[in-house]
């Protein structure tokens, strides 16, 4: 449990700013909401037996928890381990490496978490959801924000300098943001695309709260959970052989 030292660390000193961080985490995504969900929803038909601003909504709270999470294991991150030294700064108490990757894995996904919080607090009040059954959307939040924390700490150990994650949002992030069910059903995709939509972790935090906001338990869910636990193993695992690399060589 080493790692909770850098969770509260991290904690400390987000917690100065902690509102004008979530209001501006709550900011995009209502914007997203409000413009596509009632102007380009108001011309739309209903979507899977819904309108279109709920069925935007779910996928509204698992791409902001990708941001939220993605900006943390990234920018955030790189700040600490070049700019700061703080990891090097950690090294020297009697935690390790694996404490730090840990601790910035739980600290972003807990923030993910947070943010996912406010917009579900928000799209219960505008009367999107259904059932006490939305609760659940929080530890598929959770979920998907270790997986993309995880991925995100990939490319901080690589990166020589802020600019190198632009690659990663342009070439990795918008694509998924397209193909994984968040504006649009994925079987309005060709069939090649939807497939490889499938494959992606966005999706599957997508494919778990959908059904959860109208109030239905997913179909296929332990897939779609086992799935993201996956992702997050794997690539906390490369991301700890990768900073060991950086920081020991």
């Amino acid at each position: 449990m080493n790692w909770t030292a850098v969770w509260q660390r991290n904690f400390f000193v987000w917690r100065k700013t902690a509102l004008p961080a979530l209001l501006g985490n709550l900011a995009d995504p209502m914007i997203y909401m409000l413009g596509l969900g009632y102007g380009l929803g108001g011309l739309l038909p209903s979507l899977e037996g819904q309108t279109y601003v709920a069925f935007l909504s779910a996928g509204i709270i698992c791409a902001s928890t990708m941001n939220a999470a993605s900006f943390e294991a990234l920018y955030s991150a790189f700040a600490r381990m070049r700019e700061q030294k703080t990891w090097e700064a950690i090294l020297n108490t009697p935690l390790g490496l694996a404490d730090i990757l840990l601790g910035e894995l739980i600290w972003a996904a807990s923030k993910a978490l947070l943010s996912g919080a406010a917009i579900l607090l928000v799209i219960a009040l505008m009367g999107l959801t259904r059932d006490w059954l939305a609760l659940w959307v929080l530890p598929t939040v959770f979920l998907t924000g270790l997986a993309f924390a995880a991925l995100g700490l990939i490319f901080t150990t690589l990166a020589a300098s802020y600019g190198f994650f632009m690659y990663y949002f342009t070439l990795f992030i918008t694509p998924m943001t397209l193909i994984s069910g968040v504006f649009f059903p994925v079987d309005q995709l060709p069939g090649w695309l939807a497939a490889l939509g499938a494959w992606l972790p966005l999706a599957h935090g997508v494919a778990l709260a959908r059904p959860l906001l109208r109030g239905n338990v997913p179909p296929d869910a332990l897939v779609h959970i086992a799935a993201l636990i996956a992702v997050t193993l794997i690539a906390w695992r490369v991301a700890l052989l990768l900073a060991h690399r950086r920081l020991t060589r």
